[in-house]
């Protein structure tokens, strides 16, 4: 039996460190996932690469491959980014393909596949007005982005004094404990899941 396969991205933010129960979770799911990160998210779980790439069975990507080289991963029937963070929400609504994660779901978006993505803001950032047009452009060519409180429970967070960057500080920075409320990795999924089975019915 042929398995769905996710494409999960994740940006440089706390909940990246929870990749790996992630990827069991959507596993025992049924889905085959194969992760991508950003560059600085690489460098967060760099200690954790080769495991996760056995976890997965796929290699690990944070980086477009060489001309001519060929694809390693199975195309993907559906792509999550999460955490996503405040640059890439921008890069990728922007259509900015500088890195291979955001290249990779803007392609996936001009293709028609199923994706979800649930920025990981501060209140400082949200309140940005380039946040709430990235959001809209992102919601206009069929993405389901996941962010407030009536939608799953995740809201942007005021950010700490001397760390502007909220959610974007580095590891061992006050992790956990400027999040107001758990990472909806579960609603993510969830949704995901649904609009495969929508779109096969």
């Amino acid at each position: 039996m042929t398995r769905t396969t996710l494409h999960l991205f994740c940006s440089a933010a706390p909940p990246v460190f929870d990749v790996a129960q992630v990827i069991e979770q959507a596993q025992a799911g049924g889905w085959d996932v194969c992760l991508g990160l950003t560059p600085v998210a690489a460098r967060w779980l760099e200690p954790s690469l080769d495991g996760l790439a056995v976890l997965t069975g796929h290699p690990v990507r944070f980086a477009y491959d060489r001309p001519g080289e060929p694809e390693i991963w199975p195309v993907a029937d559906a792509v999550l980014f999460a955490p996503m963070t405040f640059n890439s929400l921008n890069a990728c609504a922007l259509g900015l393909t500088s890195s291979f994660v955001v290249g990779a779901a803007a392609e996936a978006i001009g293709k028609g596949v199923p994706t979800v993505a649930v920025p990981c803001v501060n209140a400082a950032y949200a309140r940005h007005p380039q946040f709430e047009r990235s959001v809209e452009t992102l919601r206009s060519a069929g993405v389901s982005v996941l962010y407030g409180y009536e939608e799953n429970g995740l809201a942007s967070h005021e950010p700490v004094q001397g760390q502007g960057h909220g959610y974007g500080h580095a590891p061992g920075q006050g992790q956990g404990q400027e999040r107001p409320g758990a990472y909806p990795w579960a609603a993510a999924l969830d949704v995901v899941g649904a609009q495969v089975a929508a779109g096969r019915s």
